[in-house]
């Protein structure tokens, strides 16, 4: 344990992805524990698109991180003193820990939870944690997915719409169609995930590949990216066809008006449906969705791909990776 408290704090608001001038490294003392708290090292942070979002200063499910602010992450942590009946040294706990080393545990509304046993941290953070939550609810409360459906899938290399194409075929689907970027994350959704087929967007014509893999139209289209990936779905949109805006990584960065949905009456002629969704509203639900989840992954249905960043210094390239497609699966930084 070190005596020093390294935090990368927000600088200044990006523009753009983030780069040096965004966070900066701070050293503080680490914290001391009060009654029912505990002290906890922080062993590997969540990396996800979102986190982009919170940098801005706009109106949000959460609130911006402030100027000075340590950036807002989830994470896993190691609890190394306890003033708490609810944590033990040695527990793993999970839940907002922030970039930073060490993190407070307390008993109230936000605490971190212990992590149950047999789970480890980095399926914790992935594919049984809000991630893994956020494919399973996105497609199965929200898409309704049912058999005989063809789904196609965006951002489908990366951590939630590589779980949301498996869960899709171990729920009936008759299809299920990737978008990714480049020909070997193409190659890996189809050979390694069971994906009947993959669109390279950065490579291929994306409508004319739609009309291939889906002749007679998409029932199910999950949006991770947005733009003109999610115009080019709504063209090919299947009578009553669902469209589940998960994200919309393509125009996180940008500033200027982003491109789509300019084809949204596609729905008026489809008789389709189009809705958002937050995770955090179905957090309730998360234990049964996750028995499920680690039911599939112990039988090796569901195959989580991990990519790990080595240390807290890295974190601002490794949410870059994000927006750059330089990621395969969940990303992580092992602090």
């Amino acid at each position: 344990m070190s005596d020093r408290n390294r935090r990368l704090v927000l600088a200044e608001r990006p523009t753009g992805m983030v780069d040096a001038e965004t966070v900066r490294l701070e050293d503080a003392d680490v914290p001391e524990p009060g009654p029912g708290e505990a002290l906890a090292q922080v062993r590997y942070l969540s990396i996800d698109p979102t986190i982009r979002t919170w940098m801005d200063d706009a109106p949000g499910y959460l609130p911006p991180i402030g100027i000075g602010e340590v950036v807002r992450s989830g994470g896993v942590a190691e609890v190394l003193s306890s003033n708490s009946e609810r944590y033990a040294p040695g527990d793993f706990v999970f839940g907002m820990t922030g970039w930073q080393d060490y993190v407070i545990a307390d008993e109230g509304e936000r605490t971190l939870q212990v992590l149950p046993p047999g789970v480890s941290p980095t399926a914790a953070l992935g594919v049984l944690g809000v991630t893994g939550m956020t494919a399973y609810f996105g497609l199965i409360d929200v898409g309704r997915v049912k058999e005989g459906d063809t789904v196609v899938v965006s951002g489908a290399a990366g951590a939630t719409g590589s779980t949301v194409g498996q869960i899709a075929r171990l729920k009936g689907a008759a299809k299920v169609v990737g978008i990714a970027g480049g020909p070997k994350k193409c190659a890996w959704l189809i050979d390694e995930l069971g994906f009947d087929a993959a669109i390279d967007y950065k490579n291929e014509d994306i409508a004319e590949r739609l009309r291939e893999t889906c002749p007679d139209g998409i029932d199910l289209y999950f949006d991770n990216v947005g733009g003109v990936i999610l115009n080019a779905c709504l063209a090919r949109l299947a009578l009553r066809g669902r469209v589940v805006l998960c994200g919309a990584i393509s125009s996180y960065n940008e500033h200027e008006r982003v491109a789509g949905p300019s084809n949204y009456s596609a729905l008026i002629l489809r008789r389709g449906r189009m809705e958002g969704f937050i995770i955090l509203d179905y957090f309730d639900r998360f234990p049964q969705a996750q028995a499920e989840m680690a039911g599939w992954l112990a039988a090796g249905k569901v195959k989580a791909a991990e990519h790990i960043v080595e240390g807290l210094q890295h974190a601002p390239d490794a949410l870059n990776l994000l927006f750059t497609g330089g990621n395969t699966g969940k990303v992580m930084v092992r602090v």
